[in-house]
């Protein structure tokens, strides 16, 4: 009886031990080979959907809690199909893709400057540009941001507090990095057109 009581407190030992390890192995390999794509915010934050006129998909989470105007904004010009047809019309490796001009020279926007959500210009805004991050191009002037917007591919932090982040990508980086990967001139225009067949809120 003495001996099977022993038996039963090894093989209790024994599968505690093999528990402990197999949680160590699947810690590891979660952690390590292939990337995160970030997850979603949660809530009634609301997702836009980027497809790409090679079939490419992009799903970004926008953020209205750290800057309701830049998403308004965002939302409509999505609405209104402001978008659609328009192309990515900078790449920089490593750093950023850029869209949402109409003349796709990098000038051009919409209708209407919006204020820009970001610390220097007096507005906290709490996500910092790590890679995935969707953001607000602008000019010199702070409030000059209308529709161009860019997609981080690396960190580039350098920009917190100077660009209104308003979102990150919960799906896709794989379309943003093939992206990031087309050709570009000196210039960082793509070397062949990189057009955006539509943008929808999906939820």
């Amino acid at each position: 009886m003495k001996g099977v009581i022993v038996t039963k407190r090894n093989k209790r030992i024994r599968m505690l031990v093999f528990i402990c390890v197999l949680s160590l192995i699947l810690a590891v390999f979660s952690g390590c080979g292939c990337e995160k794509e970030k997850e979603a915010v949660g809530g009634d934050e609301p997702v836009v959907r980027i497809t790409m006129e090679d079939g490419g998909v992009i799903d970004v989470q926008l953020d209205r809690s750290a800057a309701p105007i830049t998403v308004d904004n965002f939302i409509k010009l999505v609405n209104a199909k402001f978008y659609d047809g328009l192309t990515i019309h900078r790449i920089a490796p490593g750093f950023v893709i850029q869209g949402g001009d109409p003349t796709g020279t990098g000038t051009g926007g919409s209708d209407d400057e919006i204020k820009g959500e970001f610390q220097e210009n007096g507005v906290e805004n709490p996500i910092s540009h790590e890679r995935g991050v969707i953001s607000m191009a602008r000019s010199q002037e702070f409030d000059s941001a209308s529709s161009q917007f860019f997609i981080t591919v690396g960190d580039a932090t350098s920009l917190d507090g100077s660009y209104a982040a308003f979102g990150h990508v919960i799906a896709g980086m794989d379309e943003v990095d093939k992206i990031a990967s087309i050709e570009a001139d000196e210039n960082q225009f793509p070397t062949e057109p990189v057009i955006i067949s539509s943008m929808k809120v999906i939820e």
